[in-house]
């Protein structure tokens, strides 16, 4: 295979990996919301009465204590809660990349000068006789003016 061929191959590839990562993380912050939206107090009681009850008959005397389910849990829980840290940094890395994007774009716009038709003509601020109008509406709500 030809090295431009390989090169071609690669950045499909690279391309096709981009688009899968995109589509991976939308769904896993769909799958994320919905279940915090799932987790409603009563299904968490409901949970918790049921995996004690599960706990209570499965309970093996001197092999399954309760000291060995509470490591257990916490195992888990502590594997959820750097699972979401991870995707939490890889959130904040792609809005950090996004921002430093509009940035240097914002930066290109304001180097580019605008052409000289584009540019509206300096006009003078029209005069009003602060006489002639009544009190701003601000002014009228208060009994004083400003004047």
């Amino acid at each position: 295979m030809k090295f431009g061929a390989l090169q071609r191959r690669v950045k499909r590839c690279e391309q096709v990996m981009a688009v899968r990562i995109g589509e991976t993380q939308d769904n896993w912050g769909v799958l994320s919301q919905v279940w915090r939206q799932g987790w409603s107090p009563l299904r968490i009681v409901l949970v918790g009465l049921a995996g004690g009850f599960i706990a209570g008959k499965l309970e093996v005397p001197g092999k399954v204590n309760g000291a060995r389910w509470l490591q257990m849990v916490g195992s888990v829980s502590s594997l959820f809660a750097s699972a979401q840290a991870a995707f939490a940094t890889v959130v904040a890395a792609q809005a950090a990349e996004t921002a430093d994007d509009a940035a240097d774009q914002a930066d290109e716009a304001t180097e580019q000068p605008a052409p000289a038709a584009a540019r509206p003509a300096a006009q003078p601020a029209p005069t009003v006789d602060t006489e002639l109008r009544g009190p701003r509406p601000a002014e009228a709500a208060t009994e004083m003016s400003e004047r």
